[in-house]
């Protein structure tokens, strides 16, 4: 199983993504898939490698614009549920499971 990075982002990188990586980590932890979370800006996410990138759905048109990897738009950050609906499919493919 190979290890992924996975941005989440948020408008200045410190509040609302740091929820949003909490629940991408305990989602694949659950899952039993190893990946490097970690949280980011708008200014930088365009310029940060990674493998994926969860983000809100106001920010995600503009990630898309100047990304080459899935983006994945949330409406609720603090909803498991929905992140997972969303992202678990991506997450497996991109770890190889």
């Amino acid at each position: 199983m190979k290890k992924i990075n996975v941005m989440a982002v948020c408008g200045f990188g410190v509040g609302s993504s740091m929820i949003l990586k909490m629940k991408i980590d305990e989602i694949a932890k659950a899952n039993g898939l190893e990946i490097n979370a970690f949280t980011a800006d708008m200014g930088t996410a365009a310029a940060t490698p990674c493998d994926v990138i969860f983000t809100s759905e106001e920010l995600a048109d503009g990630l898309k614009k100047s990304v080459k990897v899935p983006v994945i738009a949330i409406k609720n950050f603090i909803n498991k549920k929905e992140i997972e609906e969303k992202g678990i499919a991506i997450l497996k493919e991109l770890c190889g499971v």
